[in-house]
């Protein structure tokens, strides 16, 4: 296992909207409320995400899912933007523990989230408050955005 470099993400970020979970099947409502973020529509039952809010969406969940199974609840989920990039942020409140990598597990095991971000995002990072442990990923601004 690894560990996740640490280091902010950028402070001109600003809050678009932020979302807080207790449980996995706030996971859901999630999704479909970030596509409604991103792209301005409503999800429907069976469609498709488009690329990136896509990959945002995707990243958000294993996060959050990160978050909800290994930290303290409740999860905060934060869609933040800067004037280029859109950025994820996902804090429990377990400071006692460091992000891990978890590059040997085989695929379906679970546990490949920061994997994941890692590969389907601009950056990944971390960074601790006196009450959260947060998990960034950052994104380009589509031109939906």
């Amino acid at each position: 296992m690894g560990k996740l470099s640490s280091s902010p993400f950028p402070p001109q970020a600003s809050e678009l909207r932020r979302w807080t979970l207790s449980e996995a099947a706030d996971l859901r409502a999630l999704r479909a409320s970030l596509h409604e973020e991103l792209t301005g529509d409503v999800l429907g039952e069976d469609e498709a995400l488009e690329e990136v809010p896509e990959l945002i969406a995707l990243i958000a969940t294993e996060l959050a899912t990160n978050a909800l199974r290994h930290g303290i609840p409740p999860t905060v989920v934060r869609l933040l933007a800067t004037d280029d990039h859109l950025v994820l942020d996902v804090a429990d409140h377990d400071v006692g523990s460091l992000p891990e990598l978890v590059e040997a597990r085989p695929v379906g095991d679970g546990g490949r989230g920061l994997e994941l971000a890692r590969a389907l995002s601009l950056d990944v990072g971390w960074y601790a408050t006196g009450t959260t442990k947060n998990i960034w990923a950052s994104f380009p601004r589509s031109a939906h955005v």
